[in-house]
């Protein structure tokens, strides 16, 4: 038999289909996501919940005419594989291949690049007031996630989207509610009745009479409204988005695509702002994700016939999430003021174990970084030690609360900063590549930066015992597979460590990038250069004696950094030197360039970016070589250098 999605070129193509090749196509889509992803990795859960959402979209609006903006954007590959990408969707989230998240330089059906929550409601609002300044026709959608919904940018969204009555249409999504088969029913069928041409047309006709009568017309409307409101209350769970301004039509399940696509139609015809509740379920369809949506929310390769993540043999390294969590709940044992803080990333930040053995000093505040950031601050005034858990590209969210609330203030907030550097196949809205910049300039903040699994747990237990603002930042991935010392201890703020010794260059590096360095001495040491090693370990404050010491005995110093350039480690040393009047020194950074960093495996980026040991030995020898090409008399080097440079290697 040939597949209904075959045939999909467009989302226009999906017209033609009648009821029963629409169910057969959404099977279709979910056993696409389903085999791709179990190869590929990616956001699993989220998208098999919103594939007859997508569909029933497609069906009704006229897209890209019509616009539809994915809040997050991880709930988008139905919508890739519905609009011309079919064929290359088994390049999802590879090097060079299609994104994981909605791009407007792959596709004019994607209106928004997204990546981060909360954020769909605005542009669609600024959208559609776009088209009504330029006087053009098209519906603006936004689809938000429930979980989305916590976030603060979302209701300023809606509460403008209410007060400027604006054509928008926002679909909540919602996978959290258990929806009852007979009150689904039922509400599903009130309210496709109450979105219908008739009854809009009757509700606006009676209200115009009673706005006539004298005297009385305006009570008896607001008591009709009244009237109205408490028979839709009784129902569903709208009066809120009422409140701000919407008309809220909802719940509805969200996987009958007889539903939708009746409720969307008559939507269409309907003006105003609007909110549909919808009802799905993650994982649809297939039984490990529906059993455990948080695991395939974002999964790696797996076995489709048992759920079993690809290649785990369970004697790799600890991920330094899992590190984080087990020294958090050592350290919570004895410290009774150590609380534990998340943004809706209980698993994704290692913090389930806590939750569970500490109930009482564990807050998922929901995806409302901001609000955790401030909350911690008062947990901190008042003697508590909190500890802010957030992917790093997330704490951006919270610049302007980590800067006022806490260090103005000087509180003693320990961020616990995962995903820094290079985070993979989330590409540019996941990589953690900023945090060095926006956060050294702080004052009060103290920032570290661990080299190994080993070394983190004891700067978790320092950042703990320190009474200042404390940042660490870890990278997505595993240790390096060394030895964990017992018991923890406390390292000297702003001391850095020398790893090995040489006289001929000094590469000054940190976190993720010191093993890459110590390799690249190795392979240095064998084409005749000497080069000293040392792990900054903070970014602020700077041992700064040290590494002034070692730049001048060498002379040449290349710094390593998992961030960008600007305003970064490199930028940071750079200032040091001149601040200590060491003019003479010859510098190279390496790190990441003005660039967003597009998506791609770790190791693959890192060697384009060259921070790794390959980048790292490459760097080294191109100082040489720029340095001897600018010597009209090579003779005057070093014997051991002019060797280097002559060798094959």
């Amino acid at each position: 038999m040939i597949k209904v999605l075959d045939e999909i070129h467009t989302s226009h193509d999906i017209k033609k289909l009648d009821p029963e090749e629409l169910e057969r196509l959404c099977r279709e889509i979910r056993e696409e996501i389903l085999a791709t992803v179990s190869k590929t990795g990616g956001h699993l859960a989220s998208n098999l919940g919103v594939v007859e959402l997508t569909t029933a979209l497609h069906y009704v609006f006229d897209f890209p005419r019509d616009k539809v903006v994915w809040d997050v954007g991880h709930q988008s590959y139905a919508h890739k594989l519905l609009t011309g990408r079919r064929d290359r969707f088994y390049t999802l989230r590879q090097y060079q291949g299609i994104s994981g998240f909605p791009k407007r330089e792959e596709s004019p059906y994607d209106a928004f690049d997204s990546g981060h929550s909360g954020s769909s409601i605005s542009s669609a609002l600024g959208m559609a007031e776009a088209r009504r300044l330029k006087g053009e026709a098209g519906r603006i959608i936004a689809v938000i996630g429930d979980g989305s919904m916590s976030a603060g940018l979302a209701f300023e969204g809606l509460n403008q989207a209410g007060h400027v009555d604006q054509d928008l249409i926002v679909i909540l999504n919602d996978n959290e509610m258990s929806i009852s088969p007979n009150v689904g029913a039922l509400s599903s069928y009130l309210n496709r009745l109450m979105t219908g041409q008739f009854v809009n047309r009757f509700r606006h006709d009676i209200e115009n009479f009673l706005k006539t009568l004298p005297g009385i017309g305006k009570s008896v409307l607001r008591f009709a409204k009244q009237a109205e409101e408490s028979l839709k209350g009784f129902f569903m769970p709208g009066l809120l988005f009422e409140e701000l301004g919407m008309k809220y039509i909802g719940p509805i399940d969200g996987h009958r695509l007889d539903y939708l696509i009746e409720t969307f139609q008559n939507i269409k015809k309907m003006q105003g702002p609007i909110l549909v509740h919808i009802i799905t379920k993650k994982g649809k369809g297939y039984p490990p994700a529906e059993m455990n949506p948080d695991r395939f929310h974002g999964v790696s390769p797996f076995f489709i016939e048992t759920g079993e993540v690809k290649g785990d043999s369970g004697k790799s390294p600890p991920a330094y999430t899992e590190v984080f969590g087990e020294t958090l709940c050592q350290l919570a044992e004895k410290n009774e003021r150590l609380i534990a803080i998340t943004a809706a990333m209980q698993s994704g930040t290692g913090l389930e174990e806590f939750a569970r053995r500490f109930p009482d000093r564990f807050y998922d505040i929901g995806i409302a970084e901001q609000h955790a950031v401030t909350f911690a601050a008062g947990l901190a005034l008042e003697g508590m030690k909190p500890v802010v858990a957030i992917y790093s590209t997330f704490l951006q969210r919270a610049y302007d609360q980590v800067l006022q609330d806490v260090c103005l203030q000087n509180l003693p907030v320990v961020f616990a900063l995962d995903r820094g550097g290079i985070v993979g196949e989330d590409g540019p809205t996941h990589h953690g590549l900023f945090d060095y910049s926006y956060l050294r300039h702080i004052p009060h903040l103290i920032v570290m930066v661990p080299k190994d699994e080993n070394e983190f747990q004891h700067m978790i237990k320092t950042a703990i015992e320190c009474p200042m603002p404390v940042a660490f930042r870890y990278p997505r991935g595993r240790g390096a597979g060394v030895e964990r010392e017992s018991p923890l201890h406390l390292i000297d703020i702003g001391k850095g460590e020398v790893l090995r010794e040489g006289q001929d260059i000094l590469l000054l590096a940190i976190g993720s990038t010191v093993y890459p360095s110590l390799f690249a001495a190795e392979r240095l040491a064998e084409a005749g250069i000497q080069a000293a090693v040392i792990n900054a370990r903070f970014l602020k404050p700077l041992d700064a004696n040290l590494l002034c010491d070692w730049a001048k005995k060498t002379g040449k110093v290349i710094t390593v950094e998992e961030n960008v350039l600007q305003g970064g480690f490199g930028s940071a040393v750079l200032e040091l030197f001149q601040e200590r009047g060491l003019s003479s020194i010859q510098v190279k950074r390496l790190g990441i360039p003005d660039t967003f960093v597009e998506h791609g495996p770790q190791a693959l980026l890192r060697e384009k970016y060259g921070i790794d040991e390959k980048g790292i030995f490459k760097g080294v020898m191109e100082m040489f070589e720029e340095e001897r090409s600018e010597s009209t008399h090579p003779s005057r080097l070093k014997p051991s250098l002019n060797r280097a440079l002559l060798s094959p290697k």
